[in-house]
């Protein structure tokens, strides 16, 4: 797994170079490669910089992201970020929605972490697998939650359509102008039920499973 998370980072890091190698210079001669590509350009290269996050977060604070968690947040990164933002991958039906399943899931399992590095070890055994899938859904959904909150309030504030609530420049009305941001709420609730589920067969089988998802250093 180790050296799939090296790949990933690869991905990110030379993926997001490239992709400002190619773009930047379009930019610059008046024949852009995709709309808004300035913003574009301008998301990309923060990607970057979110991709190495952990790993700077680790050398920094002296600890270890669960390996698992890492996976997840590179390919979300990859995803949402150079494939989704940069190359419009957005455009592509349900693209948003699988990357709310995906990051609800991500959140969950770092809800788990979160709960295993609040509670001592030698309760954490005797602790019900149903208060820690609890914790993990509701820490997941409620992310996701925050950031519908977010998307609605920079919608307002600098005119932007993240929740999708104008189609040909035109404000949608009733039930058509939720639809975007309720598929977002349902794919959060059912990503982070998922990882609930799974944390709580599994830890009530053998409650080592936690440890995959146990901050270390």
């Amino acid at each position: 797994m180790t050296k799939l998370l090296k790949w990933l980072y690869v991905a990110n890091v030379v993926g997001a170079l490239l992709y400002v190698a190619v773009c930047l210079p379009k930019l610059m001669m008046g024949t852009p490669i995709y709309p808004g590509q300035a913003g574009l350009l301008g998301q990309v290269t923060a990607g970057l910089l979110l991709s190495l996050l952990p790993l700077g977060s680790e050398r920094l604070f002296h600890f270890r992201f669960p390996l698992v968690l890492k996976l997840i947040y590179e390919v979300f990164i990859l995803c949402s970020v150079l494939l989704g933002t940069g190359m419009q991958f957005y455009n592509i039906p349900y693209w948003d929605k699988f990357l709310h399943l995906f990051s609800a899931s991500m959140l969950a399992g770092l809800g788990i972490a979160i709960f295993c590095a609040l509670t001592p070890k030698a309760r954490l055994k005797t602790t019900s697998p149903l208060l820690i899938a609890l914790f993990a859904f509701t820490f997941g959904t409620t992310i996701g939650v925050f950031w519908e909150f977010y998307e609605f309030t920079f919608d307002g504030l600098l005119g932007l359509n993240m929740q999708r609530y104008m189609a040909g420049g035109v404000a949608l009305a009733g039930r058509a102008a939720l639809m975007d941001t309720m598929g977002d709420l349902f794919a959060d609730v059912f990503g982070a039920l998922c990882l609930a589920l799974l944390a709580y067969f599994q830890s009530k089988k053998d409650v080592a499973f936690l440890d995959a998802f146990k901050f270390s250093r």
